[in-house]
């Protein structure tokens, strides 16, 4: 059982759902100046979604915690991230670092819920690469378009 208390992410609305889980998946940073980090290695990242939003759907969600869970961890969990599309390139924002894997988690999960009726928005994506290692990505700026 995970049990975490997350920085808070401010944010002007009435509801807030955390989805945590766990991914365990290899990568390598494909860049000499990466050190021991640019050899396969892998890690048991832990990974924090924050939701929020002002509607709830029909069902009574913000948004449903399972689909979440297929969304990020279907897709990334036992895979070499740097086979993904997203993690393929040499570009410094498409090496498969914490930094880069927060932010591509974050547009994924707000690629989905820019298609709910009840426009929830991710305001916070929390990633553990280690147990002394973390990064937080944050959208600048959240719309409500209610």
């Amino acid at each position: 059982m995970l049990s975490q208390i997350y920085p808070q992410a401010n944010h002007p609305f009435s509801f807030e759902l955390n989805k945590d889980m766990h991914i365990s998946a290899a990568h390598f940073i494909p860049r000499e100046d990466a050190g021991a980090c640019s050899r396969v290695h892998g890690h048991t990242y832990t990974i924090n979604l924050t939701i929020a939003g002002d509607d709830l759907d029909e069902s009574g969600f913000l948004v449903n915690f399972s689909t979440l869970k297929k969304l990020i961890h279907g897709e990334y969990d036992h895979t070499l991230l740097n086979d993904h599309e997203e993690f393929s390139g040499a570009d410094r924002y498409e090496m498969p670092t914490t930094e880069v894997v927060a932010k591509t988690v974050h547009d994924k999960v707000a690629a989905y819920l820019s298609t709910l009726a009840n426009q929830p928005v991710c305001v916070q994506v929390f990633v553990r690469e280690t147990p002394t290692s973390y990064c937080i990505y944050r959208p600048k700026r959240v719309e409500n378009n209610g």
